[in-house]
């Protein structure tokens, strides 16, 4: 059995949004141990492919082996990106809308994935 993992830092006790810094954050829904270790078993492949750019650019490889792989991690984080958006939308989105502060969890939504769109 998959045991809820402890609210993020920020996150108000009450299900209400909390304020710092001039910044809203909805309380956050944890992942379960299920996908907290997916998503750690992703951005250790992740961390991998880093090291693996760092050890061809020692080795002077090719440039366009180099630049590859460079496109490989990029595509590699956009996934790691869409699954914890994916997972805030379903969280914690949802469960601010439930709790009547849905507007401001939207907007905050929609400034990080315009930031995708750059």
């Amino acid at each position: 059995m998959t045991s809820p993992r402890k609210p993020a830092h920020g996150a108000a006790p009450d299900g209400e949004l909390a304020e710092s810094g001039g910044a809203y954050h909805a309380p956050s829904v944890a992942h379960t141990d299920a996908q907290t270790a997916a998503l750690s078993k992703r951005l250790n492949r992740i961390e991998g492919q880093i090291r693996g750019i760092g050890r061809m650019i020692d080795d002077d490889r090719y440039c366009v082996d180099i630049l590859t792989q460079v496109s490989a991690v990029q595509s590699a984080l956009d996934a790691l990106a869409r699954k914890l958006l994916e997972h805030h939308l379903h969280g914690c989105v949802s469960h601010a809308v439930a709790s009547g502060n849905g507007a401001r969890a939207i907007d905050e939504a929609l400034t990080v994935i315009r930031k995708f769109g750059r």
